[in-house]
């Protein structure tokens, strides 16, 4: 029996796949792109007319570098990296709003870029207007963009507001009129700049919904996002950009890890408390590792947290302990572990000078987020613990990826359900 609507029917119906026999929609080869950037600013006239004839200095920065990938027809394929990578330069590129300095790009097929929703309305028209107008510019006939008038009115719920000026509708009522008119779009490839975030909760949800209809359909779409759980979804490619250069093309959960890892390595530590000076101990280094043991200021969700602690005595001690208090960003205190100090010889007393370096591993079932960790340094003696040193937030790091949750942890869990066969009994 046949779906009732078209996204059901298209859903059920199963996504399109693209192997290595399936042709080319997009080929591009050694794209290169710079921009010049004046390094002094003109603020002024007199400023301009004394420099008319001066030719200016620049400096280069350079946007692209060598970019060489390809998508198949069909292929829905997610291109990401941090601001500044060059991710938005190649969409427009590929849109041909930019001219490539070097490089080819080949694209079979009819385009559509959707760079900004909204970009081509005008406010003092109607949306029966723009919406007629925006379908003859994607290469509609004016009859057949009024005829897909209906459908982009009850997709964007502005039934009411048809024959009402744009410059009179809310922000919310002008992005869901601008995606669902972009929906209609009659191309063979669509690239698409951010723009899923839009609307309320429900109205997203369409949007997830229309995304998954055109991925079944074979539609071949290129998507510039920041949100990982996007790529993951839809896409069958991804490729990670950073300084104008491929860092990684392949599966999306392997560029979502990399794509995190990269945002997030760069994103230093802070508050260490290096050379903090206690009741004759000194704190001289705190720092994470990664699994190389290399210095690191984030670490991934379901990867051991390593951390390694150094200290220095300045006088004759005995019987002395390390603990540690792990706390989130909002200073909540999550758990504390700790050990006593000995020498390789078995013995407790320590001389002055000495150096010790604490190393811990910690499974890491820690919901994504900043944590700190405090750390401190005892004395044991008859009439109790004395503090030698105390160092609140010694060091601090970040937890990336993993699953989405509302709590602190993410352990790993298994969920069963039993049913009674005989309900009732």
């Amino acid at each position: 029996m046949p779906a009732d609507n078209p996204i059901d029917e298209a859903l059920t119906a199963g996504p399109v796949v693209p192997t290595e026999a399936t042709p080319l929609a997009i080929q591009v080869e050694g794209l290169k792109k710079a921009f010049r950037i004046p390094t002094h600013r003109i603020d002024s006239f007199k400023e301009r007319a004394l420099r008319m004839f001066s030719s200016g200095d620049y400096r280069e920065l350079r946007a692209l570098d060598g970019v060489s990938f390809e998508v198949r027809q069909g292929e829905f394929f997610g291109i990401v990296g941090r601001n500044g990578s060059g991710k938005s330069t190649l969409l427009k590129l590929l849109a041909s709003i930019y001219r490539a300095d070097e490089g080819k790009i080949r694209m079979a097929g009819r385009l559509a870029p959707f760079i900004e929703l909204g970009v081509g309305f005008n406010v003092e028209l109607t949306a029966r207007e723009n919406v007629v107008l925006n379908g003859v510019m994607m290469g509609l006939t004016p009859a057949e963009a009024s005829s897909r008038l209906e459908a982009v009115l009850e997709f964007a719920e502005l039934e009411e507001f048809v024959d009402l000026k744009l410059k009179n509708y809310s922000s919310g009522m002008l992005v869901r009129l601008a995606f669902a008119t972009m929906l209609q779009a009659d191309a063979d490839v669509l690239l698409i700049d951010e723009v899923l975030a839009v609307g309320d909760a429900s109205f997203q949800q369409k949007c997830a919904d229309a995304f998954r209809r055109m991925k079944n359909e074979g539609k071949t779409i290129v998507l510039v996002t920041h949100e990982m759980a996007t790529v993951e979804a839809y896409c069958h490619r991804a490729m990670l950009i950073a300084d104008g250069k491929i860092q990684l093309l392949g599966a999306p959960n392997e560029i979502a890890a990399e794509y995190l890892r990269l945002n997030f390595q760069k994103d230093a530590g802070s508050g260490i408390a290096v050379g903090t000076d206690g009741d004759g101990v000194r704190l001289l280094d705190a720092w994470v590792a990664d699994a190389a043991g290399e210095r690191a200021t984030s670490v991934e969700h379901g990867t051991p947290v390593r951390f390694h602690v150094e200290i220095e005595l300045e006088r004759d001690v005995s019987d002395i302990g390390v603990g540690f208090v792990l706390a989130n960003a909002d200073g909540l205190g999550m758990f504390q572990f700790g050990l006593p100090i000995e020498n390789p010889d078995g013995g407790t007393k320590l001389t002055k000078g000495q150096r010790v370096r604490i190393d811990s591993e910690m499974e890491n079932s820690l919901a994504p987020g900043r944590y700190y960790v405090h750390c401190g340094v005892q004395r044991h003696q008859a009439g109790g613990e004395d503090v030698s040193l105390y160092a609140h937030n010694a060091f601090d790091f970040l937890v990336f990826g993993g699953p989405p949750t509302k709590g602190l942890i993410s352990p790993a869990h298994e969920l069963k359900a039993v049913i009674d066969p005989e309900p009732g009994a």
